[in-house]
């Protein structure tokens, strides 16, 4: 796994959650695309292919491991951010009140609880 990824991975995420933090306060909605909303998609964005890129990272290391890990679950802590957050996003485009934002801060702030957790299963911790 690339060392330096899930730091990386959980500022960008915290930084999603006070952005979306940041258009509750402000009583914003994600739709229509403003130039407020249009940069949090981005920093959503930029989450979801650093969690594509840690996830083929994952499964490229999994094969060559020289230590016992339960593979599942490290699966599915790999995984998971990869569906949340793209499922907050359509949820959160759904909806037309400021609470669309209040979605994406719970998507944002599942990312790196689930980081933390790979991290323990990946280090035998699990």
């Amino acid at each position: 796994m690339i060392d330096v990824l899930p730091t990386v991975l959980t500022v960008l995420a915290l930084a999603g959650a006070a952005y979306a933090g940041l258009l509750i306060a402000l009583n914003k909605a994600l739709l229509p695309l403003t130039p407020l909303t249009k940069g949090l998609v981005g920093t959503l964005a930029v989450l979801e292919v650093g969690l594509f890129v840690q996830a083929v990272a994952g499964l490229a290391a999994l094969p060559g491991l020289d230590r016992e890990i339960q593979t599942w679950s490290f699966l599915g802590y790999l995984l998971g951010p990869l569906v949340i957050l793209p499922v907050g996003v359509a949820w959160a485009g759904g909806e037309r009140t400021r609470w669309s934002a209040g979605v994406l801060v719970v998507a944002c702030l599942s990312v790196p609880v689930m980081i933390l957790r790979l991290g323990q299963v990946w280090a035998g911790h699990a």
